[in-house]
């Protein structure tokens, strides 16, 4: 389906001037009528039309307030996608009054889908609920909440928490936030069903092709890109990368409902609960691991520095024996987690 904007129907002030003055007109009509439809039957002379004037007066004042159905006000970042008897007409997309084809119907078959994303948080009942504790008409929220107006702003879309297995098979929840906003209102309208639902349906498959792609952590022998070459991407440290090619994924699959697909990003990564505590272990016991080795290897580096420094001064001469049991002393000191108590030899080293 593709979208005509119609432009040129800005009309709306003239056309509710004409409409008021045929009703101010009818109603003249009307009055003038009944005058000399009373003098005829009151003085025995005929009036030319009379009748006519009546029967005028009566049609336009009966019929009269059809015509003000056409009359149409868009605010900024609103559309409407009008048919008439089942044939699309055209989309209304620019702000002001307008005045189209009053037998035109506005079609939004999402007018009354909620989603957890800005500006359309509360479902219907929780929304007439708050609007009446607010002191707001529940009448005229729910009327409003059912407007057949589509929305060109910017929304955000919260996915709930999705529990899907990485590319090692570990379980684990995320959530992801995407910015969108609907660029072509009749594919939105007539190519789906309902773009919202649409929408939220496709974020999940998305979420759920890309993440298994993935290690939580960076994992030795995994190939996230597809090329056969070994990487380091990860959930956790290529996030960027991943909310990116979710944004790709999304938006490939929304095409063809007129949507775009702005951003999209990651709010919530962690392993599932029934895994949290045995993968914080596993951290924890590779964090011990990094830090030894990194203690470690600054003794090493310590100890052979001290030999020698103590070779090229020639303080004091060493045999393999006495270096053996220096290098032992000083690692133990250096790598101790506790401070060491020294001992010192007032006698001989031999």
């Amino acid at each position: 389906m593709k979208e005509k904007v119609l432009n040129n129907r800005k009309n709306g002030f003239l056309m509710m001037f004409v409409f008021i003055a045929l009703y101010c007109g009818a109603i003249a009509l009307l009055i003038i009528g009944g005058i000399r439809v009373d003098a005829n039957e009151a003085n025995g002379y005929t009036y030319p039309g009379a009748a006519a004037l009546l029967a005028v007066g009566i049609f336009w004042i009966s019929l009269g307030w059809i015509p003000f159905m056409g009359l149409k006000v868009l605010k900024p970042q609103e559309a409407l996608v009008l048919t008439l008897f089942g044939k699309y007409v055209g989309s209304l997309k620019e702000p002001g009054f307008y005045f189209v084809n009053p037998f035109c119907t506005a079609v939004n078959p999402a007018a009354a889908t909620k989603l957890s994303q800005s500006g359309d948080v509360d479902s219907g009942s929780s929304a007439i609920l708050s609007a009446a504790l607010k002191g707001a008409n529940p009448a005229a929220q729910a009327a409003e909440m059912q407007s057949k107006k589509i929305s060109l702003k910017i929304m955000t879309l919260s996915n709930s928490r999705q529990k899907i297995n990485d590319c090692l098979g570990n379980p684990i929840e995320i959530g992801i936030a995407v910015m969108w906003r609907v660029v072509d209102t009749a594919k939105a309208v007539f190519d789906v069903d309902n773009y919202k639902e649409y929408l939220s349906l496709q974020c999940d498959s998305a979420v759920r092709n890309i993440v298994r792609l993935y290690p939580y952590d960076v994992a030795p022998g995994v190939d996230t890109t597809g090329d056969g070459i070994a990487d380091e991407g990860s959930l956790r440290g290529s996030s960027e990368t991943v909310a990116k090619r979710i944004r790709d994924e999304i938006q490939l699959k929304v095409e063809n409902a007129g949507i775009e697909i702005i951003e999209a990003r990651i709010t919530y990564l962690a392993y599932a609960p029934e895994i949290a505590a045995v993968m914080l272990q596993r951290q924890q016991a590779s964090a011990v691991i990094d830090a030894r080795k990194m203690i470690v290897d600054g003794a090493v580096g310590m100890v052979e520095m001290a030999l020698n420094r103590l070779n090229e001064t020639g303080m004091v001469t060493l045999d393999e024996e006495r270096k053996a049991a220096m290098v032992s002393n000083l690692l133990v000191v250096l790598c101790s987690n506790r401070d060491a108590q020294p001992v010192v030899n007032s006698g001989s080293l031999y």
